[in-house]
């Protein structure tokens, strides 16, 4: 039977656990495979796992009559199955394969028994769970504040850092979906930043060119989730 080594694992959220803690999960974890726009996540549905993320991005997504656009973003960094962690089996949002890779999956119910047994687990889960609802309010901040430019530059920067990959494969069809605007506006501000020396856009795949130049475009909405991330995971 596969059981995972800790030193093995890509996630970083694994990777903080103590041993002992580790130990704990390690059996019940399952590799899985992530397909790009597959549903992880079903809102209002019962979770019947969490999914620790190694490669690839999962976005959490809120569906409207208007439409979807995304409101958290998860990659090594984290979790996708967060309510588990808050005692509920289920949420409003859904959870979606955003970028290709893999994760180690838990059934539900050996998650609640390692976190009722392991009060340090379920500290370092909770910092989490806290770093992922500051990135969440700074989304709202930049939906409601910034321009279209602007968000596509702070989403492209959050995608990058999870991704760590020079091109990555980001459609204008995706991409508005995510920002929640039209497939036009998208366009519009791609050509901005490309025309600024911030990216190349080229088939399907965005390169970044120039990480500095989009974050004095993001400002303070990209910078502080992250400052707060690190603070959180170092002091669990």
């Amino acid at each position: 039977m596969f059981q995972l080594r800790q030193s093995d694992s890509r996630n970083r959220l694994l990777g903080a656990l103590a041993p002992e803690d580790f130990a704990r999960l390690a059996p019940a974890l399952e590799r899985l495979p992530l397909h790009l726009h597959e549903t992880l996540i079903h809102a209002h549905e019962p979770l019947s796992h969490a999914y620790f993320v190694e490669t690839g991005l999962v976005s959490l997504v809120a569906a409207t009559e208007g439409g979807r656009i995304e409101i958290g973003l998860i990659g090594c960094e984290g979790l996708a199955g967060v309510p588990l962690v808050l005692g509920t089996d289920r949420g409003p949002f859904l959870g979606i394969v955003q970028g290709g890779g893999e994760a180690l999956r838990v059934p539900a119910g050996a998650l609640r028994e390692a976190i009722d047994a392991s009060p340090a687990l379920r500290n370092v889960l909770s910092r989490y769970v806290l770093s992922l609802m500051i990135q969440m309010g700074c989304t709202v901040y930049a939906n409601a504040e910034l321009n279209v430019e602007a968000r596509l530059a702070r989403w492209i920067l959050m995608t990058h850092d999870r991704l760590n990959d020079g091109a990555m494969p980001l459609t204008h069809e995706f991409m508005a979906m995510m920002l929640g605007v039209r497939r036009t506006g998208v366009t519009a501000a791609l050509y901005v930043l490309t025309g600024a020396g911030m990216v190349r856009a080229s088939e399907g795949r965005i390169t970044v060119l120039n990480r500095d130049k989009l974050k004095d475009l993001a400002g303070d909405t990209y910078g502080p989730a992250e400052a707060e991330y690190e603070r959180l995971l170092a002091e669990a």
